[in-house]
């Protein structure tokens, strides 16, 4: 099922509230730092599983698990006043317009 534009974006800002709401109100969140934060690389083995697996229900869970340690960190540095999740975002579309110049510039792919 696809959701409209606005859907999403309306998740996503769901996504960032309640990480929010739980740093402030919870208190193993609230503890919790970019060291601690120590399961990326496992959250990650469960997607590719998932995936290998073919398990569409899994995949969900598995990706939803990889997006909480990205707002995770994000959240983390912002308070920390070195970058956002609107930063991540950015340095992502910088990286993607950048590799591809045949979509966003003047050359030519075969």
């Amino acid at each position: 099922m696809a959701h409209t534009r606005e859907e999403k974006l309306a998740a996503l800002s769901r996504v960032l509230d309640v990480l929010e709401r739980l740093r402030v109100e919870c208190r193993w969140d609230r503890e919790q730092t970019t060291e601690s934060r120590t399961t990326t690389i496992e959250e990650a083995h469960e997607l590719s599983d998932a995936i290998l697996a073919g398990d569409s229900e899994e995949i969900k869970k598995e990706l939803g698990d990889l997006l909480l340690h990205i707002v995770f960190y994000s959240q983390i540095a912002q308070e920390e006043e070195r970058y956002d999740l609107a930063d991540v975002a950015h340095a992502l579309c910088d990286k993607l317009i950048f590799r591809h110049p045949h979509v966003y510039g003047d050359t030519q792919a075969d």
